[in-house]
């Protein structure tokens, strides 16, 4: 059993600031790479950021230089700290995990947190 729990979300104005923290804990042997997701009503889920193990991490070209995502590997925590908010990146912000466990791979996602940037 995985669990996820994600914080942080809530309403801010432009060019305000938000921070995001998921907790993975659970049956989980290696983590192979957290990300943060998101999707806005009426649009597909995407990738905003992702942190492989032992990797550079990447970004969405539209938050390049406004977020940073993080991870404590002692506390399978990742957070994606949002600068410079933009009303378009108004969304429910989803973690994801991708882990080792009992030989096989598997992939888990939290429940969501909303991000309201407001104009």
């Amino acid at each position: 059993q995985v669990q996820l729990v994600e914080s942080g979300g809530g309403l801010v104005q432009a060019g305000g600031s938000l921070r995001l923290t998921c907790a993975a804990s659970g049956s989980i042997f290696r983590i192979v790479v957290m990300g943060w997701y998101r999707q806005a009503p009426g649009k597909q889920r995407e990738l905003v950021a992702a942190i492989p193990s032992g990797s550079s991490t990447n970004y969405a070209d539209s938050v390049k230089g406004r977020f940073t995502i993080s991870r404590d590997n002692a506390k399978n925590t990742m957070y994606l700290q949002m600068n410079n908010l933009k009303p378009e990146d108004t969304a429910v912000y989803y973690c994801n995990l991708v882990y080792w466990v009992g030989g096989s791979m598997n992939t888990y996602w939290g429940q969501g947190t909303q991000v309201t940037v407001s104009s």
